[in-house]
């Protein structure tokens, strides 16, 4: 079982080192449930007011901070990673301690520097707005997984999200009024 004092050395040694650390295999799930406990005793507690609530009140406010510390950290290191990722590549010791979600946002990071790393290079090279193949796009609604015209699975996306898709897709989903062109090429 985690504690609080497992999260705040997580975040402690993630804080101070250059390198992603490596996190027990089960430290979302333990760190959910560690909260929920907390919240739980707190919700039995008669008396918020004493010490012995205050101080377990304070001691999961501490730990809900030391955990969003923790995932900040790694974010900023994902995105330093994906960005070297996208320019050099990458070694497999730093892409292993990487927790699932993380290597799907980064996938998703490097996948959209590569875009962009081609649409300058088509800017460069000259092409016009209309050889431009990609809009960037918010959802108006939820949309659920779809195939492009290359079979490839898209989505799915939640409204108020921002993505960057090909001009065809996009034409179809502004039909459909699911999205609103941010950036036209």
């Amino acid at each position: 079982m985690i504690t609080f004092s497992d999260i705040y050395e997580a975040m402690r040694k993630e804080k101070y080192s250059e390198q992603l650390q490596d996190l027990p295999q089960k430290f979302l799930q333990e760190s959910s449930e560690y909260f929920r406990e907390k919240k739980e005793f707190l919700n039995k507690e008669d008396d918020l007011f004493s010490d012995m609530a205050l101080r377990n009140k304070k001691k999961l406010d501490n730990a809900l901070a030391s955990f969003r510390d923790l995932l900040l950290i790694r974010k900023k290191k994902i995105l330093n990673l994906a960005f070297v990722a996208s320019e050099v590549g990458i070694g497999k010791k730093d892409f292993e301690n990487l927790l699932s979600f993380e290597k799907d946002l980064f996938e998703e990071i490097v996948k959209s520097l590569e875009r962009a790393e081609k649409n300058l290079a088509a800017d460069m090279n000259g092409a016009s707005k209309n050889e431009r193949k990609h809009n960037l796009v918010r959802f108006l609604e939820d949309v659920p997984e779809f195939l492009n015209f290359d079979g490839e699975a898209i989505g799915p996306f939640s409204k108020g999200e921002i993505s960057n898709l090909e001009r065809e897709i996009v034409e179809i989903l502004e039909k459909d009024k699911r999205v609103e062109v941010l950036v036209e090429d």
